[in-house]
């Protein structure tokens, strides 16, 4: 139905609905100013989070357009959504510790595993789904850091492992996922525009 709409020059409704969203992740922090000290962004924060939210938005984008395989853009969504939210949450508030505590960056380095992988697989769905699954255990491993070095600190050991845990699955559901659109071959434009998803 989407589709229709589209080809007979009308709007995508997901489009609309994504980067909706997309402006309403904007607008909450400046609301909850008027309401709350708690919350208190600069324009640089604002601008910030528009680049990150503009990225992901637009990396998706170029993905819905390059390839028709649901399984490959389902794939994506969940690795850009696990990057976007280990940049916001340590952004602001820090897993490891608060957002000024260095082992943070240890985050940074499982985003780059994720994606660089993918680069380096030409962004073919097999190579994808193995980086992936190697950001996943990245992931976890930088988990086993987080708990020993925040143990004292909220949110706590349990805190860390199953935060540590949502990301760890968030990788492997992109990996799984990667892995469908590996195995339904055949042709090149299912997976990625010129390449065998294979």
């Amino acid at each position: 139905m989407a589709k229709a709409i589209e080809r007979r020059g009308g709007a995508n409704p997901w489009r609309i609905a994504g980067w909706s969203l997309a402006a309403t992740l904007l607008l909450l922090p400046l609301v909850a100013m008027h309401f709350t000290a708690e919350v208190n962004w600069t324009p640089f924060d604002f601008a910030f989070a528009a680049a990150m939210i503009g990225a992901v938005g637009i990396a998706f984008e170029v993905t819905v357009r390059a390839t028709r395989n649901t399984a490959y853009r389902g794939a994506l969504a969940i690795a850009l959504a696990a990057a976007f939210l280990l940049l916001w949450i340590n952004g602001a508030v820090g897993i490891i510790g608060d957002e000024d505590n260095p082992l943070n960056l240890l985050y940074v380095g499982v985003i780059a595993i994720a994606f660089g992988g993918m680069a380096w697989a030409r962004f073919r769905a097999k190579g994808a789904a193995r980086a992936m699954t190697v950001a996943a255990i990245a992931n976890a491993l930088v988990g086993v850091v987080a708990a020993a070095a925040g143990r004292n600190e909220p949110p706590g050991i349990v805190g860390l492992v199953a935060l540590n845990g949502f990301f760890v699955l968030l990788f492997l559901g992109a990996a799984w996922l990667f892995g469908i659109a590996a195995a339904s071959g055949g042709r090149s434009d299912d997976s990625h525009p010129n390449t065998d998803p294979r």
